[in-house]
């Protein structure tokens, strides 16, 4: 009779071995997504503050026109007021060249009137245009503040090999984006 003798193979270090290997092949599909979710919410990133950055500079350069157009505007005014005071002055003087320049002086007052209201009108039209280029600058600074966590969350995700981390990175992109978009619907 031939006895066998059975050679005893660790099937429970195989089985770990294999476990552990497949563990690592499940986890670079995932590690892969997450890195290529990070690159979109990256990019994305990029664009919204780049688009922050330039509506927060159209902002100060529309605050800046409207500024030098207040100072116009009080400079017309001025004009305009000491105009009336030459008017009322050759108003009281009985002359026969004070009509003349009585009339000169209405005219005058007159024009910088309109010209000053004009120039009222065009300031204010470019502080309305600063105020909702900061508006919308603001809405992107709020996306872009999103985007970051994202990144962050997307990062710890990889690093600790949790989903639950990776959704709560793209619920952040995508709320994110979801924000930065919203500046299409600030309107003056």
């Amino acid at each position: 009779m031939v006895h066998r003798t059975h050679v005893r193979v660790p099937y429970e270090n195989m089985e770990a071995d294999e476990l552990k290997e497949h563990a690592e092949h499940a986890r670079e599909p995932f590690e892969k997504r997450v890195a290529a979710t990070m690159a979109i919410i990256a990019a994305a990133l990029a664009v919204v503050s780049v688009a922050g950055q330039i509506c927060t500079t159209e902002e100060l350069l529309l605050q800046q026109k409207a500024s030098d157009q207040w100072a116009f505007y009080q400079a017309k005014s001025e004009r305009r007021y000491e105009s009336e005071i030459a008017r009322d002055m050759f108003g009281v003087i009985n002359s026969a060249g004070s009509e003349k320049q009585l009339q000169q002086y209405a005219a005058n007052a007159e024009t910088y009137r309109k010209q000053a209201d004009d120039i009222s009108k065009e300031a204010g039209g470019l502080e309305k245009e600063s105020h909702l280029r900061g508006a919308q600058g603001l809405r992107f600074h709020i996306g872009e503040v999103f985007l970051e966590i994202a990144i962050v969350f997307a990062s710890l995700a990889i690093l600790a090999k949790r989903p639950l981390l990776y959704w709560t990175a793209v619920t952040s992109g995508l709320l994110g984006i979801a924000i930065a978009l919203t500046e299409l619907f600030v309107h003056a």
